[in-house]
């Protein structure tokens, strides 16, 4: 029992860490239409910026923190107002592609300023200890990144269904031509949901880094890990991406313990009976004609 109740708070710390790396594609898809295929690479470029700051600078993690984000969410903002806000009326086709290529490119610009070795970031100080749970000590960085999930699931949630805000973003996502007749400037609202969806990006990195280290191809496995959330939760949905990530979390968790050879066999077939059950995912909103 001892056992079983370690490895499910290793997966529910794993789970968190993932919500926390998915939530902000989540939040572009969902509100935006726009399958962001570089969110993994934002991820990506947060992790190496915390370490540049943390390890070659000599900064603190806390620093790092703040200023890791803010640099993706200004790179963010570049891509959206130089490349992709002019696909906006081509299709999701055009979306993808562009979203695609700019990960290769920000994949050969850090192996060309980080290098290709595998590197990592300490665990602040502050929470560098460890917590005993029924007899099991767990890193109290895990149990943190636990609170951390949670905090930010919340609210996105109220950001996005209890603020005038959120109504503006949703409406604008059904019709944004009648959304702009009433004076809102939805390509603003956009512009700010992209740079909200990189800065969770390139927070998730900071998170994730003392945890999972830094290593080439990092961000398309990573980007592989959160389509698989995004997918099983429901395109879009914030509720959904949080509960898929808890079950992906604690199901590969107990998937490495019990049969490390088929863990990630047992993800992809979860997600293949979901997609049979619900197509449209566990709390995505089924998309109709007419």
């Amino acid at each position: 029992m001892e056992t079983i109740i370690a490895q499910f708070i290793n997966g529910l710390s794993y789970g968190m860490l993932l919500f926390v790396i998915t939530c902000g594609l989540a939040l572009v898809f969902g509100i935006l239409g726009v399958l962001n295929l570089a969110h993994g690479s934002l991820y990506m470029m947060g992790a190496y910026v915390a370490y540049s700051i943390t390890v070659s600078f000599g900064f603190s993690f806390w620093v790092a923190l703040i200023i890791a984000p803010l640099t993706v969410a200004v790179l963010a903002l570049i891509i959206e107002r130089t490349l992709l806000h002019t696909t906006y009326k081509l299709g999701h086709l055009s979306q993808v592609l562009l979203t695609f290529g700019l990960a290769y490119i920000l994949h050969d610009l850090a192996k060309l300023v980080w290098g290709a070795n595998v590197l990592s970031i300490s665990v602040p100080s502050l929470f560098s200890g460890s917590v005993s749970i029924l007899g099991q000590t767990f890193p109290l960085y895990r149990l943190i990144v636990i609170g951390v999930g949670l905090v930010l699931a919340i609210g996105l949630w109220w950001i996005q269904n209890k603020t005038r805000w959120g109504a503006i973003i949703r409406a604008g996502l059904s019709d944004s031509e009648m959304i702009g007749a009433l004076g809102v400037n939805i390509r603003f609202v956009f512009t700010v949901v992209f740079v909200l969806g990189g800065f969770l990006a390139g927070f998730g990195g900071v998170i994730a880094a003392p945890i999972l280290g830094l290593y080439p191809d990092m961000e398309f496995q990573t980007l592989i890990l959160a389509l698989v959330v995004l997918v099983i939760g429901g395109l879009g949905s914030i509720t959904g991406t949080f509960t898929a990530a808890i079950i992906v979390g604690v199901l590969e968790t107990f998937g490495r313990y019990l049969v490390p050879e088929i863990s990630m066999f047992i993800i992809f077939a979860l997600m293949a009976v979901i997609l049979i059950w619900r197509p449209h995912g566990l709390l995505g909103k089924q998309v109709t004609e007419g």
